[in-house]
């Protein structure tokens, strides 16, 4: 057998052991990702209740009602504020955060601790915890504004207090996340580069803005896309605390889905929602990922 028959027989090989071990994962994507992505798209043909074994085929019908559906896009909209705000508020936190560890060494272990406790509670028990907690009558917020002789404070009540009050309580709960993510960016940079740089005579404000945050992008960059796709899926704590209210002020494409899928039982129609959420979060994914792989490149 010459040198050739040799390593395609152990390239066959290899094929073969690659393809078991993936098998597996395969399995898992197609039934658990591939699968219910063509099934939301095939349902979103048919007019269906969810419940009933009768489907009516009606075409485009839902997608054309979609796209001229003002709720969905104003849903839409708030998504986007959302996105926006959380990339704007949730990233410099946490680099600020991280940022005060790394330089304070191990006397600020204690910090990290605290720090990441919300991240250790579930979105549900938060979205309780803070609608107990901003309550008109016997909220923290109106008792402490009560004893400075002020009257009751109704932020989630409020539609033009409430997108912006969820949007801090989020930031609250995810910030650790990305506290975490700068602590990492920050072990990849040297010790020596640190070192190198206070032997020049860099103060660590001069260190941090010229040397460490240039080389933490990659990182903060991966944190932005994280953190925008985490925002145009968002939907337990919003379910939870004001259920998209008041009126469509907090309502976001997750729980205009929900309530036409399983509240209105129209499956057909929230498949359409589904789908549309799912082409948009896409688009704009991967429009960030190439202007920013673009940008790096150039």
């Amino acid at each position: 057998m010459n040198k050739n028959s040799l390593l395609i027989q152990r390239q066959k090989e290899t094929n073969k052991v690659a393809a078991i071990f993936l098998a597996p994962v395969l399995i898992i994507l197609a039934v658990y990702v591939f699968y219910p992505i063509i099934s939301t798209f095939h349902t979103s043909l048919y007019k269906w209740n969810g419940i009933s074994a009768e489907k009516t085929f009606i075409g485009l019908k839902n997608w054309a009602t979609l796209i001229k559906d003002g709720n969905f896009w104003f849903a839409f909209k708030n998504n986007i504020v959302i996105m926006i705000l959380s990339i704007c508020i949730q990233i410099p936190l946490g680099l600020a955060m991280a940022t005060f560890i790394d330089f304070a060494g191990k006397k600020a272990n204690v910090f990290k601790v605290l720090w990441f406790i919300p991240m250790l509670i579930s979105s549900v028990a938060i979205g309780f915890l803070f609608t107990y907690a901003l309550a008109t009558k016997g909220g923290i917020v109106s008792a402490v504004s009560n004893f400075f002789g002020g009257g009751n404070i109704d932020l989630l009540g409020n539609p033009k207090t409430a997108l912006y009050t969820i949007i801090a309580i989020i930031a609250w709960q995810f910030t650790p996340f990305y506290m975490v993510y700068s602590m990492a960016g920050f072990t990849n940079i040297s010790t020596d580069v640190f070192e190198a740089a206070r032997i020049d005579g860099a103060t660590r404000g001069e260190y941090f803005w010229k040397i460490a945050l240039p080389l933490l992008m990659p990182t903060l960059k991966n944190a932005a896309i994280l953190s925008m796709v985490g925002s145009l899926k968002y939907f337990d704590l919003i379910y939870v605390m004001t259920n998209g209210g008041p009126g469509r002020s907090t309502e976001l494409m997750a729980t205009y889905m929900y309530k036409y899928s399983f509240s209105e039982f129209n499956m057909g129609y929230g498949s359409a929602v589904a789908a549309g959420m799912f082409l948009l979060i896409s688009a704009i994914a991967l429009f960030t990922m190439k202007v920013i792989n673009g940008k790096e490149e150039d």
